[in-house]
């Protein structure tokens, strides 16, 4: 497992240029990069963005471009092209009978080279430098997400408990059921009319056949078998080494989804507050499993 956010820098040189990249990464629901720092060229910048998508699935990612030594390459005007663009440029204004060109309209025939593409010549250093950063981060970011996993365990095994407690009740559920029918019935039959009658008491096979009925509205077998697989299957993603964030998120959803069936079947005061205890911890790990990837 590894967590969503970290840092790394690294430092690479090349060419007399040496280039520092800071990448930062937090929480985010998908994979967001931002380019801060020295202007790249946008080739640079295309290799930037392919490595970091590459390395990370989500996170918000900030790079830090540092360039220092080689400087971009300085302007220069081509001679030769300047006039042949001139000579052409003056036959065309004599045949339209306008003003011959200055030297801004010159200028802009493709005269110019150098200068125009900042930093082009340093792509192999800040290069170099995201891939030593991005190992940096990547570090930083399974120390976290160990820890991350350590605390989802724990949570997870509580739920676990909370589960096997409520599962227990449960089984006891159509004999504490039949006993408040009997003592329910037997309270109604106390009554002066009751006595004078001479009732003999609820019928057993009645009362056996509403307790059935009972029993059968409440059953939350099929609910605690889906809570079991939810459980063991974020476990073994808790455990894993890889990218899990989104299962373990549609995880919690499907175990809060079975605790709320559980919760509205429940006929016992004891499985409603077992119920409400798993949501609050259900809670804690929905609220841990943002930070990761």
């Amino acid at each position: 497992m590894r967590s969503m956010t970290g840092f790394g820098r690294g430092v690479a040189e090349h060419a007399g240029t040496r280039a520092t990249v800071d990448v930062r990464a937090v929480n985010h629901r998908f994979l967001d990069i931002k380019l801060r720092g020295a202007p790249v060229a946008p080739p640079i910048e295309d290799a930037i963005t392919a490595r970091i998508r590459g390395a990370l699935e989500r996170g918000a990612i900030t790079v830090g471009v540092h360039v220092a030594g080689q400087a971009a390459p300085a302007a220069r005007i081509d001679l030769a092209a300047a006039r042949a663009s001139h000579a052409a440029l003056a036959e065309l204004a004599r045949e339209l009978g306008i003003a011959g060109p200055d030297l801004a309209l010159v200028l802009a025939q493709s005269v110019v080279t150098g200068g125009d593409d900042p930093r082009g010549e340093d792509g192999v250093a800040i290069v170099a430098a995201v891939e030593a950063a991005l190992v940096e981060l990547a570090q930083m970011r399974e120390v976290e997400g160990a820890a991350l996993a350590r605390e989802l365990a724990s949570r997870l095994d509580e739920l676990t408990r909370l589960r096997r407690t409520i599962e227990q009740l449960a089984a006891q559920l159509p004999e504490l059921t039949r006993r408040r029918l009997q003592d329910r019935l037997r309270r109604l039959l106390r009554d002066e009319s009751a006595e004078a009658n001479g009732s003999a008491g609820p019928d057993p096979a009645r009362l056996a056949q509403e307790v059935a009925l009972l029993a059968d509205r409440a059953d939350i077998s099929e609910e605690l078998v889906r809570l079991a697989s939810h459980l063991d299957q974020a476990r073994a993603l808790v455990a894993g080494s890889g990218a899990s964030g989104r299962r373990l998120d549609f995880l919690v959803q499907e175990i809060g989804r079975e605790l709320n069936t559980i919760g509205s079947k429940s006929a016992l005061t004891e499985i409603s507050t077992a119920v409400v205890e798993a949501k609050t911890v259900l809670e804690k790990v929905r609220e841990q499993i943002q930070n990761v990837e």
